[in-house]
């Protein structure tokens, strides 16, 4: 179950994939869009990172911050990110730590692999609050990108 609205954001440091770190508090005062997802270079994951950079104008234009996380390594991540031309920070938790903080911590994903990142996404309030939080049923299902704007909107 994701973090409920209304929950202090846990803390975090990771690397990006210019394998510099990044923490919870370097988006102090402004809005903060986490976006989980299991794995680069998959289908659903793909479309998942692209709505969001089609969509990062309009997030920017909210003074909104958008970062992927997933439990890649920064080598992936930065090939991914390349490919895409994805215009936000990916993020990766390859030691599971954040996913689990945030409980989004999938147990079993396809193919028999284990641990990764569950598909969802948390908007983390200026003050450092969970102000929207979803996971999906299943890592094949995308996010509600409509119910995330609303969310957003509802901050400014």
């Amino acid at each position: 179950m994701a973090l409920k609205v209304g929950t202090k954001a846990p803390d975090f440091t990771l690397p990006n994939s210019d394998k510099k770190e990044v923490s919870l508090k370097d988006f102090a005062g402004k809005p903060l869009i986490i976006n989980f997802f299991p794995a680069a270079f998959t289908g659903v994951c793909t479309e998942q990172m692209c709505h969001n950079r089609d969509e990062n104008a309009f997030y920017g234009s909210l003074g909104a911050a958008v970062v992927g996380v997933s439990v890649d390594m920064p080598f992936t991540l930065e090939v991914f990110k390349a490919k895409n031309n994805i215009n936000f920070d990916l993020l990766s938790d390859f030691n599971k730590k954040m996913i689990r903080d945030y409980d989004m911590y999938l147990e079993d994903f396809l193919l028999g692999l284990k641990g990764v990142s569950k598909r969802g996404v948390a908007v983390v309030d200026k003050n450092g609050v969970i102000a929207y939080s979803e996971e999906t049923d299943s890592p094949l299902t995308q996010i509600n990108f409509a119910a995330l704007k609303e969310a957003l909107n509802k901050l400014k």
